[in-house]
């Protein structure tokens, strides 16, 4: 736990930088009649979830160069989140994934978090690598598949697998599961494409019968990768086909790296949000494929223009559905990676804010795309970094976090007390 009193101090340090800008973007704004007090409170509700699996270093199939002091239980996990959102103050939840993640004792685990206030998030099943405890010790293998599998021996542990995920889910306190499935082929003509869908449909109707009446199940969909040459849930149409063909708690979650290269993502968002499937978002960015970037730092434009869709579902507000960062971090350290993420989230958030909608509206309506973008831009290009430091501060969380994080050493410290050689299971 990061002590308030720690974070104050370092507050205090910047409070009169702080203010001064705060004064300067709160001039700005008023000169185009936009209330900085309410965009301060709407970033300040935001909050996304940080993944168990994030927490620890990432790798490539190269290597993986793990920086000492990673959490080596779930508990250690929830350490590290509740002290970035000591920080961000907007990291209030935990998303797991089994079989990653497997308390012996839930109500304990649940337990723990509450008392360093953290949430579980949407609960996160892996049918993607074969796993004592996903198949039966050896006696099946997803290597060709889970819920798409010819063999419905493979099927029935993948449907297990996920049921015994709602069951811990429930007994945690989360209200939700993401299906991703791997499920596709690496080879023309190795498998029916229809038939490899209609049992993936059958496969998570047996998982969405399973869910309380207050969850919901979330088909998330990716291009490629494991399989290259193609996959069951291969874009968000096919996500759409399942939701509607599961039930009307089934949404839609879009990966913000499951697309393919100039993907228009924010339209996706639109057409998901038209449709009443909006599930949810994985943040991340990527240059090539799904990199899992740091969020916001490539295409920060197409970040904004995301959240300015999502406002518009919102209708003013962020829409009432799961967000969690999702990117593996393979060079940094992976709270100050997350922060990151975080940070930039805030930051689109604040811009899509600053838009004036009616004008939009009315450059829209008369057709002119040269009005429009100036808007759009205007917004962009404004400075919001003094309202999210603002946001921070009103949740008793720190000015600067990066910053404060390393002044207070908390790596340093989590080194000395994991050790130097403690990595965290995940990616």
């Amino acid at each position: 736990m990061i002590p308030k009193d720690r974070i104050n101090a370092d507050n205090n340090t910047r409070i009169d930088t702080h203010k001064h800008d705060l004064d300067h973007a709160r001039e700005l704004l008023a000169r185009t009649n936009i209330d900085a007090d309410a965009v301060i409170i709407e970033v300040a509700r935001f909050s996304a979830a940080a993944p168990s699996w994030a927490l620890g270093t990432g790798g490539t199939r190269f290597g993986r160069f793990p920086i000492g002091g990673e959490p080596r239980t779930t508990e250690e996990k929830v350490d590290d989140v509740a002290a970035m959102n000591a920080l961000t103050g907007a990291n209030r939840s935990i998303s797991l994934h089994v079989p990653w993640d497997n308390p012996d004792d839930p109500a304990a685990l649940k337990q723990y978090a509450e008392e360093r206030g953290i949430a579980f998030d949407a609960m996160n099943s892996n049918t993607f690598q074969d796993n004592p405890s996903t198949t039966r010790d050896g006696a099946i293998s997803y290597k060709f598949g889970s819920l798409c599998h010819t063999d419905a021996a493979v099927r029935d542990a993948a449907v297990e697998h996920n049921h015994y995920c709602i069951d811990l889910g429930i007994k945690l306190g989360s209200k939700a599961i993401t299906v991703w499935l791997a499920d596709g082929t690496s080879f023309p003509g190795q498998a029916n494409f229809r038939g490899q869908f209609e049992r993936t449909l059958d496969g998570l109707r047996r998982v969405y019968a399973h869910l309380p009446d207050d969850w919901r199940m979330f088909t998330e969909h990716k291009p490629y990768e494991p399989q290259f040459y193609s996959s069951v849930v291969n874009d968000w149409g096919s996500s759409l086909m399942l939701a509607h063909g599961v039930g009307e708690r089934a949404m839609c979650l879009v990966d913000l790296g499951h697309h393919l290269p100039n993907a228009n993502i924010e339209q996706i968002v639109s057409r998901l949000a038209m449709a009443g499937r909006l599930g949810g978002f994985h943040f991340n960015d990527s240059k090539y494929g799904d990199d899992d970037l740091t969020t916001g730092s490539i295409k920060p434009y197409q970040l904004f223009l995301i959240f300015l869709e999502l406002l518009d579902a919102g209708e003013g507000r962020m829409p009432d559905i799961a967000y969690m960062i999702d990117q593996s971090n393979n060079l940094k350290d992976p709270l100050e990676d997350l922060m990151q993420a975080t940070d930039a989230m805030q930051i689109a958030l604040a811009q899509a804010l600053l838009v004036d909608q009616a004008a939009l509206a009315d450059a829209q309506q008369s057709n002119d795309p040269a009005l429009a973008q100036e808007i759009l831009q205007g917004a962009f290009r404004t400075d919001v970094r003094p309202l999210v430091a603002e946001a921070r501060r009103r949740n008793n969380a720190a000015l600067d976090p990066i910053g404060t994080y390393r002044a207070l050493g908390y790596r340093v410290e989590k080194i000395r007390q994991r050790g130097a050689e403690a990595v965290s299971t995940g990616l």
